[in-house]
């Protein structure tokens, strides 16, 4: 199927890491028919991943509360019901103008499916395992190999499907002059030269299943800090809640904090300078591995071999032997899991990754 002068659309509005693991598609199709155009749809808030990156040429953002988080009330579902209406009118308006040949329902929902019939004609494609219907919407649908199979990897079946064969150059995240700009000023301002090697850390998810002992990350800190390596904290402004404690909770201090201080794409920019990515399973985890910074893993509730890193480089730490493992309870009374995952394994996992760039 040649796509030269054809108008294709993704599907991928959220999460962060969902849309890290869709881009290498976008790039590839980009590489293989460099005369068509993209456009892709994306939860306002994100749109920054999609706007500094050349392979995208529209982007439509969109905005409905989600349902999904814990906690959510029934105003919320109201909330997200009202906003779907208005979200299908602007883009059956935005489509209607400049109508797509072709739609990737990479996002495998009831909702995307009907953000797909929105654009008049086309080829819509999507998986056959899709959930909530999301099947009927599609005119072809791709086989996923296994249910573990890597989101990665199955986003990538519609290369395959389309004929463009992905490769390396098409995983990559872009940022910015400015961007670069805003990582090296938070650097030099925290105290840490260009060539001093120094590890993101990503301790923060939506999950509380997720969540690993603050101590630890505390003296997992000071002793990367003893060995002659600095620690950042990044995040979300909302994450300080937890990241504060445990700053202060070292024994000697040190560590730098960019959560809240730098845009989502100068965050990017900064892990593209990290030694190395120490985290739990969240967005950043998928950056920090699509830019080609080494990551160590934290997992427990969730599957690694479906969302882990993607990537030679790096490795996956959890308490194994659990028979609660990959529970995919998002609040948990005992998270065993993640309480047996010790200091020294994070440690020694990181400082084996970081051993190459040391001894240069």
């Amino acid at each position: 199927m040649d796509l030269n002068g054809k108008r294709v659309l993704f599907i991928k509005q959220s999460s962060l890491g969902d849309i890290v693991h869709a881009l290498p598609v976008a790039h590839a199709l980009k590489r293989c028919f460099p005369g068509c155009r993209l456009g892709w749809i994306v939860e306002r808030g994100l749109e920054a991943i999609l706007e500094r990156d050349a392979a995208i040429e529209r982007i439509h953002p969109i905005h409905i509360p989600s349902t999904s988080e814990p906690g959510a009330r029934w105003p919320v579902y109201f909330q997200a019901l009202s906003a779907t209406a208005d979200v299908l009118r602007n883009l059956r308006n935005s489509f209607r103008a400049q109508p797509y040949d072709l739609i990737l329902d990479l996002h495998a929902s009831f909702r995307s499916g009907l953000f797909a019939l929105m654009n008049p004609g086309g080829t819509r494609i999507g998986f056959g395992d899709a959930r909530e219907l999301n099947p009927l919407f599609q005119h072809h649908l791709l086989k996923a190999a296994s249910r573990s199979m890597h989101a990665v990897e199955k986003n990538l079946l519609f290369c395959h499907f389309l004929g463009c064969a992905p490769q390396q150059e098409d995983f990559y995240l872009t940022t910015s002059l400015a961007d670069e700009q805003q990582a090296a000023e938070f650097l030099g301002a925290s105290g840490i030269a260009p060539e001093q090697p120094f590890v993101y850390l990503n301790p923060a998810a939506r999950w509380q299943s997720k969540f690993w002992i603050p101590a630890r990350w505390s003296e997992l800190c000071d002793r990367l800090e003893a060995a002659g390596i600095r620690t950042i904290f990044g995040g979300s402004s909302g994450d300080l809640a937890h990241i504060n404690p445990i700053v202060t909770s070292m024994a000697h201090g040190g560590a730098g904090i960019a959560a809240g201080r730098l845009s989502l794409t100068a965050s990017i920019a900064l892990m593209k300078k990290a030694a190395a990515y120490a985290g739990v399973d969240t967005g950043p985890m998928h950056i920090a591995a699509m830019v080609g910074t080494p990551v160590v893993a934290l997992f427990g509730p969730t599957h690694p071999e479906r969302v882990g890193p993607y990537g030679a480089n790096n490795v996956v730490v959890r308490a194994e032997g659990l028979d609660c493992l990959c529970c995919r309870k998002r609040d948990c009374d005992h998270r065993r899991c993640m309480e047996g995952i010790t200091v020294d394994m994070v440690y020694d996992r990181v400082m084996a990754l970081i051993a190459p760039i040391t001894s240069e």
